[in-house]
């Protein structure tokens, strides 16, 4: 078992049993996710078949962790279903409604909620119905009870309620992130879902592999001294810095200062950040074109301001590159669609921040001291539009 699971009254002392757990359980909801929407492919698929011919846009959204989702299904639903997609925050499609939604055009939008209960959730869904020719509604979501489910609307709605335990209890979404991508890329991926098994049999090997051998090496680092960390990713990996940022800047209270940027982003100046008190974490695509970009800015680190530690993951090595601690993922050649690596790669973002809350003193399930952020956003108030 990894050591993040110890004795449950230990880790309720530590004020880390939810979330301890809920890492933990990954890699089997995986399977249990992809055998749901296996099962539950004649009904998605023809939602999804019927409203495709009349949408010119797809519009994937969320708050938080789940607007970060999108950041990593763009692509993959652009490419399946030949449609223009945007990923944009709920949070800005609610205060800027006029520079996403027109009257002339019909859009599908993709909502991603682990409850539905953050205001900014509805209030997209209402404003898109208001302002759009048409707009036709997937909802993608951890909690049944949820304000997003329960919302009255005349406009049509697909509800793809993910199994009870992606509905994490601790205040950082950890299962309920992974869960929901997953589903969405399986998704996207409908009409080759059958073929697409052994893949996912892949992938939790992979996410059992980072817990099982990654995790106490994870948990040393932790207890490093660092000040700030950087996560650096591309295309559908830019998703999984963005998350893994906000996991760790989150679960340590706002103590670690975390940022990310994509690798060739990262050139154009944001790399002044680096420092000896800096932990910088590279996520590698498996695809050889895009490592060769990556390669290049890791051997582009090595001048200027050194990092204090660096780690690298990847499916493979990647030639010609070391780092203080390597997260390697296959030894037998396999390969996963990059697409599915981002599920799994979040693991490491996710220990780190968990280890290094309790390394902080913190609660991992409730880290937050002075109450300023809690598991749903409180007192924000919607105006009419």
């Amino acid at each position: 078992m990894p050591i993040l699971i110890s004795e449950t009254s230990l880790l309720e002392d530590l004020g880390a049993v939810h979330t301890a757990n809920e890492i933990a359980a990954q890699p089997g909801l995986w399977i249990k996710i992809y055998r749901q929407i296996l099962a539950d492919k004649g009904r998605i698929s023809a939602y999804i078949d019927e409203v495709l011919p009349h949408v010119s846009k797809i519009i994937l959204t969320g708050a938080g962790t789940s607007a970060y989702i999108g950041l990593s299904l763009n692509g993959i639903f652009s490419r399946s279903l030949r449609v223009h997609t945007d990923a944009v925050a709920s949070t800005d499609l609610v205060t800027h409604p006029n520079d996403y939604f027109f009257n002339d055009e019909t859009i599908m939008m993709v909502s991603f909620a682990r409850s539905g209960n953050s205001p900014e959730s509805t209030a997209a869904v209402i404003l898109a119905d208001q302002l759009c020719k048409k707009c036709f509604h997937l909802i993608i979501t951890c909690d049944e009870t949820g304000l997003l489910v329960r919302h009255q609307t005349n406009s049509s709605k697909l509800i793809v309620q993910l199994p009870p335990e992606a509905n994490d209890k601790g205040l950082a979404m950890t299962s309920s992130y992974s869960g929901m991508l997953l589903c969405g890329i399986l998704i996207s991926r409908l009409k080759e879902i059958e073929i697409i098994g052994p893949q996912i049999e892949i992938l939790n090997q992979y996410g059992t592999k980072i817990l099982e051998h990654y995790s106490y090496r994870l948990k040393e680092i932790a207890s490093m001294d660092f000040k700030r960390v950087v996560f650096l990713g591309s295309g559908p990996f830019l998703g999984t810095a963005t998350e893994s940022q906000l996991k760790l800047q989150e679960l340590t209270d706002g103590n670690i200062i975390c940022k990310n940027d994509s690798f060739l982003g990262f050139r154009h100046g944001p790399k002044a950040v680096t420092n000896e008190t800096t932990l910088l974490v590279f996520i590698f695509s498996n695809n050889p074109y895009v490592q060769q970009y990556e390669r290049d800015l890791v051997l582009a680190m090595q001048k200027g301001k050194k990092a204090l530690f660096t780690i690298g993951i990847f499916e493979s090595p990647v030639n010609g590159l070391e780092f203080d601690q390597e997260i390697e993922l296959s030894d037998s050649g396999k390969q996963l669609d990059e697409e599915l690596l981002t599920v799994c790669y979040i693991l490491p973002g996710q220990l780190l921040g968990y280890y290094k809350s309790l390394a902080l003193g913190l609660k991992p399930d409730a880290p937050s001291e002075s109450g300023a952020i809690s598991r749903v956003v409180e007192n924000v108030t919607i105006y009419k539009y």
